[in-house]
Parts: structure tokens; C-alpha cells; sequence
């Protein structure tokens, strides 16, 4: 197989509660800032258009396709690249924690709905029930959203890996208390440890892009949002970002797209019996 190389920009983004407007317009920007620097994808934080927790999402909600990603879907084709951005999303009565995946001709060829939502935004969201992965010149992507990549929600990212996908890529919205500062540990056991564990047993990248600024409005009203934005493959650490509720910026990582040979049952294998991989030490069972 090919070697190919893929560029992605990601954009921590200032997000302000109930300010779509100024949100996709700063979003737009970042898109603009990621085709300047010839990425190839941009990744963008969760609930980017109303900001993750808001009460705004009960109200101003907006359909997929609808005004929001439309706005997004333009930015794509205008600059030519993939866009992944999390939207708060209105169905009917209901209100979904949503992720988009658009390509660079402005279509979006990728819609999820978050699964593993925190009890504390279960009075905004309701639960999505499916998953997918979509083919792409760069290989295969599946797409899930912060708190999907915990400890407890990892069977999600189990599964897009069995459905083949060699990135995975996580909008976000990283939140700590306020007393936090730059001297904290922004990942602890909390985003490194199941990145890198399903970044080694599947030998794909997982890439998280989380928003700025300090929350207002909702539950978490208080607490920031601290960007620090992670990518990880399965030799460690591709690219992080700064980390405090100002550091608004792109960053850029290039790496080349993991191949993956293991289907069906042959994954299991591998992740249950890893030796299975290295037959020198089959022997040794």
C-alpha cells in the first residue's frame, strides 16, 4: 500500500454561550486559516454554534441540514478541504450533541448524534443511537464527540475501529473548574490513557479539538474551557495544544494515515492475543 500523508488543522476555537453567529464566524475564519496553511482537514470543537451545556439549545437549535451547517458546508467547498465540527442539532422535538463531517466539494457525507452524553447535559441532549465511518481519499475516519472517548464510553470507539477506521476524529469541549491554571495536569488519566489505548491496540489516530473561553449560561456556568487539544497515534503524542481558556489557535500536525491490514474476527485476535501478531513468540502461548 501507498504511503499517504495527511495534514489537519486543529481549531481551538473561542466558543461563547448562545452566540452562533460570532461562533461561525470565528469558525469561518479558522477554516479560511487551515486552507492557508494547506490542510487538508479541519477539526473543530462540539456544540460550536451554541456551546456545549447552553440553555440557548432548547430554543435556538437548528436542523442538520439547516442554517449552522450550511454556513459550514459553503466554508468547506469555498477553501476546498474536509470540515468536522460539532453543531447542536434540532429533529422534530428533540435536540441532539451532533458532529458533522463535510467534505471539500460543501456535502456532508458523515452525520453522528453523541451516545455517551454526561448526566449533567442529559436535560439539553438526547441520546444518538448509531454509528459510522465514511471512506476518504485519506483512508477511512469515523467521528465521535468528547466524553464518548472516557474510560466507560470506550466500547464507541471499539466499534468504529471494528468498522474499520483509521482516524477517528472527537469535537470537544474540555472543561475544568475555574481555580484550575497552566501548572494543572489539563489530561491526567482523564484523555491520554484511552487515546493511547485505542490508538496501540487498533493502530489508528485519534484526534480531539476542543473549544476556549470561559462558560457562561447552563450548569457548568463558571468553569473554562481549556483547549490543550490532543492527537495521539500509536507510538504517543502526534500534537497538542496550548492550554488555558485564551489560547484560541491551529494547530498542525501532518502524519501519515496508519494502514490496517486486521478485519472481522482477525482484530480480535490481535487486540485479545497481541503475540498472534509477532509469530517468533507464538510458541510462547
Amino acid at each position: 500500500m501507498s504511503k499517504k500523508i495527511i495534514k489537519v488543522g486543529m481549531g481551538q476555537l473561542l466558543v461563547e454561550g448562545g452566540e452562533p453567529q460570532r461562533n461561525l464566524q470565528r469558525a469561518e475564519r479558522m477554516i479560511e486559516d487551515a486552507a492557508r496553511r494547506q490542510c487538508h482537514v479541519v477539526l473543530l470543537p462540539e456544540c460550536l454554534d451554541l456551546a456545549w451545556t447552553h440553555p440557548s439549545a432548547k430554543t435556538e437549535a437548528q436542523p442538520i441540514p439547516g442554517p449552522y451547517s450550511d454556513q459550514l458546508c459553503q466554508s468547506a467547498q469555498r477553501h476546498g478541504l474536509y470540515v468536522c465540527a460539532g453543531l447542536t442539532e434540532k429533529d422534530q422535538n428533540k435536540v441532539y450533541n451532533s458532529a458533522v463531517l463535510i467534505d471539500p466539494a460543501g456535502q456532508i457525507i458523515l452525520k453522528y448524534r453523541k451516545i455517551n452524553v454526561l448526566v449533567v447535559g442529559q436535560q439539553f441532549y438526547e441520546i444518538g443511537n448509531m454509528l459510522s465511518v465514511v471512506e476518504t481519499p485519506f483512508g477511512i475516519i469515523g467521528v465521535n464527540i468528547c466524553s464518548d472517548n472516557y474510560m466507560d464510553g470506550l466500547p464507541i470507539g471499539h466499534t468504529l475501529a471494528r468498522m474499520g477506521a483509521q482516524i477517528i476524529l472527537s469535537p470537544s469541549s474540555w472543561t475544568v473548574d475555574y481555580s484550575y491554571t497552566e501548572t494543572d495536569d489539563p489530561y491526567g488519566e482523564k484523555w491520554i490513557k484511552p487515546y493511547s489505548l485505542l490508538a496501540r491496540l487498533y493502530n489508528l489516530v485519534i484526534i480531539g479539538t476542543t473549544s476556549v473561553g470561559v462558560i457562561v449560561g447552563g450548569p457548568y456556568e463558571g468553569k473554562k474551557m481549556v483547549g490543550c487539544s490532543l492527537a495521539v497515534g500509536r507510538d504517543g503524542i502526534i500534537g497538542r495544544g496550548r492550554y488555558n481558556e485564551f489560547a484560541g489557535e491551529l494547530i498542525v500536525i501532518e502524519f501519515e494515515v496508519p494502514q490496517r491490514k486486521e478485519k472481522g474476527t482477525a482484530i480480535g485476535e490481535k487486540v485479545l492475543h497481541p503475540d498472534l501478531a509477532h509469530p517468533q513468540k507464538a510458541g510462547r502461548l
